[in-house]
């Protein structure tokens, strides 16, 4: 007979009708599965001296086990056996305490934030415990309940002991991001808040999932840093990549104004030693750190193509050379205008400065590309300064092969940055972008870390689930609640760093993402290689005229935003008025909302947020929801993931009635199909998209990439406007099933192999 070990400590035959009552529950209104499958495979794995905890969680592993293509409702039924495990740990018992002992007993244990009971009085809680639905936990897959345990609920991540359940956490999100609004709306706010969060209608990033209800009080996502070229500035702006990557945030780091190797310094009496032991620096503070104690922070580091060093700065991430000239645990942005794509196609030449010498070229190269063409040109006419020649071709060929190469060097188009942006780009310009690329955000270098004068921008993200999206106007209410909700999240957080939050309170800057859009696609039969361009385009201008209008009408209840002067919103103008026309090639410019209206109300009375979209990465949230990651194709109908926290399963929504719908990533035979509908997406989106692009080798002749191809769809990407690519993933021949990529960063090639999880706790929401 075999004896178990219970929680108490006690030992006891092991109650077979009791396990099978518990997988019944588990089971119970599910098709296609088995309890007596799950039994036979968990048995097998029993022993004596199991403690009852092992036991659940060997029969979570034998259903896990079970998931496939063929029979998907195992996800269901691992995710209800750990939910009836979490409820145990955190209760003692199968039904959840009431949420306003709960609540006591965690302020109580240091865990949720006091203010709670300040903020609202038990009558309050009694209605919250009224509208809290536990059964919802019932709807939530393994993925899913992994990754919550694991990473968003409340618990001692050095015990790793839990202390709430996913329904708890969602309300008390809703009531800790609401608090400050009147006692009229508030209550009304956290119902509607709680019932989007708890039925993925909006997804939360991993800083606010984690962190809100709790002392924790920084939540932003993305952190911009600029430094300039000096001393002061370069360990000023370490200093606050230490702050930030310790607070859970992903790291922009602009260093484009940093001198190359051998410029003078001090009128000549020394010459400087280039910028990659800087660079070196700024990794090592990324790296001191960890985000939220899991791992090391991440950072991506721009700078121009124009930079003098470039040749050497480009290879930085392969795996060839030393540790002397390789810095390989930052990504690399580099940054393009105009002028360049022009050199290209006309066969000539770009000439390379340090940016020390030609000082009038940096701050035009970002916002007037007529003004940097002629002044790059006079500088490239004067002998006095120091400069190198480099075919355009060898030079684009030599960044494209390291994009590939390595999957982490991604590209910026400052000039659509700034362009097709939501700021007056001659007040507040773009300079650089974010961790992930898709955060557009002005900032000014710091003298040292306590400088005022300085700007480091910040932005807070969520995301649009469009899979639970019925039709366009249906977008309204979850845009609404995801614009109140980040927007009172702006006075609710700390800020370590004082710039951070001069800038954060001036601009107010939120990015509202999508999640499930592959699930969307399915479902209304298009795919990524024959999009319904039309129809991408209606439910974009209808998710964006929300989220802009929401805004709009904060800034008429609370007052605009102080640097609403310093954007188009501000005049009157909306992103689908200054997107590249190119894109009216792909589908025909028609307004279907009443933008007229909201325009002129904003010229009225400004704008609440100088931004209010992004698309970001969501691999964590996305499993979360059960939804398919942000814009991307799945990679398989069930995808096996490793994390840090062992291999999770997921499958693409709707699996049974839509799974010859779907296509997968790497049955695409071109990026280009994906290219179209992000450019169609940019039309309305004031800040930037991850975009990435893909290639299955086995589509080319020899199994080789073409080099011309990889450039034209680099030109075919700045032809319709858009701003950041970011991964370059390349099918390695692996099987679908299995899904381990090297790199925590990277779904593609990486190469890095020091990492546990294929996604960051920062941007990727």
């Amino acid at each position: 007979m075999i004896e178990v070990i219970k929680r108490n400590g006690k030992k006891e035959a092991i109650n077979i009708e009791k396990l099978h009552e518990v997988v019944e529950f588990a089971c119970y209104g599910l098709t296609g599965v088995s309890s007596s499958e799950v039994e036979l495979k968990s048995q097998l794995q029993f022993y004596d001296g199991m403690t009852t905890k092992e036991i659940q969680e060997t029969l979570i592993k034998a259903a896990a086990d079970l998931i496939s293509e063929h029979t998907p409702n195992y996800q269901f039924v691992a995710g209800r056996l750990i939910s009836y495990n979490l409820r145990k740990e955190v209760y003692g018992a199968f039904e959840p305490e009431n949420i306003y002992d709960h609540v006591e007993r965690l302020i109580g244990l240091g865990f949720y934030d006091e203010n709670l009971f300040m903020w609202y009085t038990k009558q309050e809680f009694e209605l919250m415990e009224s509208w809290i639905d536990h059964s919802r936990d019932e709807n939530l897959t393994y993925a899913a309940m992994e990754q919550l345990r694991g990473k968003y609920l409340v618990q001692n991540r050095a015990t790793k002991e839990l202390f709430e359940t996913p329904q708890m956490a969602f309300m008390l999100i809703a009531a800790t991001l609401f608090h400050k609004y009147n006692n009229g709306d508030r209550l009304h706010y956290v119902k509607e808040l709680y019932t989007a969060l708890s039925n993925f209608d909006l997804n939360l990033p991993t800083p606010v999932m984690a962190g809100v209800r709790t002392s924790v009080r920084q939540f932003s996502s993305c952190v911009l840093i600029e430094t300039d070229d000096s001393l002061e500035s370069i360990n000023a702006t370490a200093s606050s990549i230490v702050k930030y990557v310790s607070k859970r945030a992903g790291i922009g780091i602009g260093a484009g104004r940093v001198r190359a190797l051998g410029s003078p310094i001090n009128g000549g009496h020394a010459t400087h030693t280039g910028v990659i032991p800087f660079f070196k620096h700024f990794q090592s503070a990324v790296r001191s750190c960890s985000q939220g104690g899991v791992r090391g922070g991440a950072a991506t580091l721009y700078y121009p193509i124009w930079h003098y060093e470039v040749e050497d700065l480009l290879v930085l991430k392969n795996n060839k050379g030393t540790e002397n000239n390789r810095i390989r645990h930052l990504d690399y942005g580099v940054q393009f205008n105009k002028v360049f794509y022009e050199r290209l196609l006309a066969g000539e030449d770009i000439t390379l400065f340090s940016p020390s010498d030609v000082p009038e070229l940096y701050e035009p190269f970002f916002t007037d590309v007529d003004k940097f063409k002629e002044l790059y040109e006079i500088a490239e006419r004067k002998t006095s300064i120091p400069k190198k020649k480099i075919p355009a071709i060898d030079l684009f060929s030599a960044f494209m092969q390291e994009r590939k190469d390595t999957g982490r060097i991604y590209l910026m188009n400052v000039d659509h940055a700034n362009d097709h942006g939501s700021f007056i780009k001659e007040k507040a310009p773009i300079r650089m972008s974010n961790l992930c690329c898709e955060i557009d955000l002005p900032t000014t270098p710091l003298n040292d870390v306590n400088d005022r004068d300085g700007e480091i921008s910040l932005c807070t993200l969520a995301a649009i689930n469009w899979g639970n999206i019925k039709e366009p106007k249906d977008f309204e209410r979850p845009c609404e609640l995801a614009v109140r909700a980040l927007d009172a999240l702006l006075d609710y957080q700390d800020y370590p760093v004082p710039a951070a939050e001069k800038g954060t309170m001036w601009r107010r800057p939120l990015g509202v993402g999508i999640i499930n859009f592959a699930y969307w696609m399915a479902k209304n039969n298009m795919t990524y290689s024959d999009p319904d361009l039309e129809m991408v385009d209606e439910w974009a201008e209808a998710w964006s005229y929300y989220l802009i209008k929401a805004s709009a009408n904060l800034a008429q209840e609370n007052g605009m935003c102080p640097g609403s002067g310093e954007t188009k919103y501000g005049q009157g103008i909306t992103p689908n008025m200054t997107y590249k026309k190119d894109v009216d090639e792909l589908v025909p410019h028609k307004e279907r909302m009443p933008w007229k209206k909201l325009r002129e109300q904003l010229a009225r009375s400004g704008i609440s947020n100088s931004t209010l979209m992004a698309l970001m990465p969501s691999e964590t949230s996305s499993q979360v929801s059960s939804s398919t990651n942000g814009i991307e194709p799945p990679r398989a109908l069930v995808s096996v993931k490793q994390s840090k926290d062992g291999i999770l399963k997921q499958v693409v929504p709707g699996i049974h009635h839509l799974k010859n719908k779907y296509e997968l990533l790497w049955d695409q035979k071109s990026p280009e199909g994906y290219l179209k509908i992000m450019a169609v997406l940019q039309k309305y989106i004031d800040q930037g998209i991850s975009v990435n692009t893909s290639y299955n080798p086995i589509h080319f002749e020899d199994e080789k990439i073409p080099m011309s191809l990889m450039l034209q769809h680099m030109l075919m990407f700045y032809k319709y406007g858009g701003k950041q690519l970011y991964y370059f993933n390349t099918y390695d021949g692996a099987t679908d099933d299995f899904e381990e990529p090297a790199h925590p960063y990277a779904e593609g090639t990486g190469v890095d192999d020091d990492y546990e999880d294929d996604d960051c706790d920062a941007c990727k929401i």
